[in-house]
């Protein structure tokens, strides 16, 4: 799929404890025998931890204040790697030989479905209030469904923390961090499979407790738990039953649980089911229970920033709105995505079965090249990425070589994301997103050369050339 460098690690590869044999045609040795590539010096990672974005924070400046430093801190390790591929990105005609992006969690397969409903004479609308200062909540068109992109920190206060099972959507980090200096307590999953687990990265309620504990025992005050789901980067869906364990157990210690369900429409395997925890039969503890939902994901917008909270908590309502004021959203782009998202008839007969089935069939492809390479990583259905299990490539179980190796695909023009910026506890996984169009994914397998235009009319799932693969 993607050029790997020779294979380095000179210790023998193991299967991962004791998962069963079902449960290993799940973790994919992408269906390859003996390729578990579970490395036997690697130690079980810790349980629990509490996250500190800056302690290795150095960053000197006149012109800025400490929180300007930490600020510009954060762009420098964290937006500096984003940056460089944007400079150098791929385009078919002005730049062939650019960065191949796998790495950025985009829905690039339904433009051409978006594009053709959104210029619709119905979408445009321009009145004196779409124009205005609107109610900072969102503008009510029959039904008050919009909002700014979340944030998640109005509910605590520094040095308070979020639980948070890991790895993670990195970004989490800065947005609970720049905006409420609160701290995040890992949850750390393994992926070893041991004692009543069932599959790698399993989250159970023992593993909360413990890491609770931990963070109360360095003196952090833990007021709430964020949960992803379905899960990224590891493409989970949490069952219900495991829904209701997790808000119980956030019951009991009086504990917020943020639900960011971005990815609920994006499940394409036809045998996994998503509940959201809204549809749960009851909830443990509604005022304490608040959901995440937004149009970046499921509908291919990441550039408009719409989203969306449900909560019954109305001082939670309130306070979250209190910040809308600084993050609004035009009253013409909030038009249009209520008039989308009242076209049901579309959605449902149009535009979801299309791009769950495009999902998958580019789920399918990237799978069987990460097979025939010899690649394991975990064989989901659902989200637009794989997390993948390179660590038989790095020369040692450090976080050093594994950006050394994510550097190596970088200069071959290929971007992924490693695990590191996940906060993964083992050095070598990465995640690879496949939801691109087909002749993208087709030049992640090799750097690309100059070569004629390339049109999108032989999927790479449908009609394949013949190439050299490395090992």
């Amino acid at each position: 799929m993607f050029p790997l460098p020779q294979k380095e690690c000179r210790e023998p590869a193991t299967c991962l404890g004791s998962a069963s044999t079902q449960d290993m045609g799940r973790y994919c040795q992408g269906d390859v025998e003996g390729e578990c590539s579970r490395r036997a010096e690697l130690k079980l990672p810790e349980l629990c931890g509490v996250g500190d974005p800056i302690a290795m924070f150095s960053s000197a400046s006149s012109c800025l204040s400490s929180r300007g430093r930490v600020i510009k801190w954060f762009w420098d390790s964290a937006e500096e790697n984003y940056w460089t591929y944007h400079r150098d990105e791929y385009d078919e005609d002005k730049n062939p030989n650019g960065v191949v992006n796998l790495g950025i969690s985009e829905n690039k397969l339904c433009f051409d479905l978006l594009s053709r409903r959104l210029t619709q004479s119905d979408m445009l609308r321009v009145e004196p209030p779409l124009l205005q200062y609107p109610d900072w909540r969102g503008h009510l068109f029959g039904v008050r469904v919009l909002q700014p992109e979340d944030d998640r920190s109005c509910l605590f206060l520094s040095p308070e923390a979020f639980l948070i099972p890991t790895p993670y959507y990195g970004a989490i980090t800065q947005h609970v961090y720049l905006y409420g200096n609160v701290r995040l307590a890992y949850v750390y999953l393994d992926s070893e499979v041991t004692g009543q687990d069932t599959r790698p990265f399993q989250l159970t309620v023992e593993k909360l407790e413990t890491a609770l504990q931990g963070a109360r025992s360095e003196g952090v005050k833990v007021k709430g738990l964020i949960l992803i789901n379905p899960q990224n980067p590891l493409g989970d869906i949490y069952s219900p039953g495991e829904l209701q364990e997790f808000l119980g157990f956030a019951k009991r210690h009086s504990l917020h649980v943020i639900v960011d369900e971005i990815y609920m429409l994006s499940v394409f395997q036809e045998s996994l089911e998503f509940r959201s925890v809204l549809s749960l039969e009851r909830l443990p503890d509604p005022q304490r229970t608040h959901v995440l939902w937004g149009m970046s994901k499921d509908f291919g917008m990441s550039g408009l920033h719409v989203g969306t909270l449900y909560t019954e908590n109305q001082d939670v309502a309130t306070a979250v709105a209190s910040l809308c004021h600084y993050h609004g959203l035009s009253g013409l782009v909030q038009y249009q995505v209520a008039q989308l998202l009242w076209d049901r008839d579309w959605i449902n007969r149009v535009y979801l079965p299309e791009n769950l089935a495009r999902l998958k069939a580019a789920h399918t492809y990237v799978s069987e090249e990460l097979r025939a390479l010899g690649v394991p990583f975990l064989s989901r259905g659902a989200g637009f990425f794989i997390w993948v299990d390179l660590r038989k490539y790095l020369r040692k179980a450090t976080f050093e070589e594994e950006m050394l190796l994510w550097r190596r695909f970088l200069d071959n023009k290929v971007l992924l994301v490693f695990g590191k910026f996940f906060e993964c506890k083992e050095p070598g996984w990465f995640r690879v997103v496949f939801s691109d169009r087909p002749h993208r994914l087709r030049l992640g397998e090799q750097p690309p050369v100059p070569q004629p235009q390339v049109t999108e009319e032989a999927p790479p799932w449908q009609a394949r050339e013949p190439r050299t693969r490395a090992d």
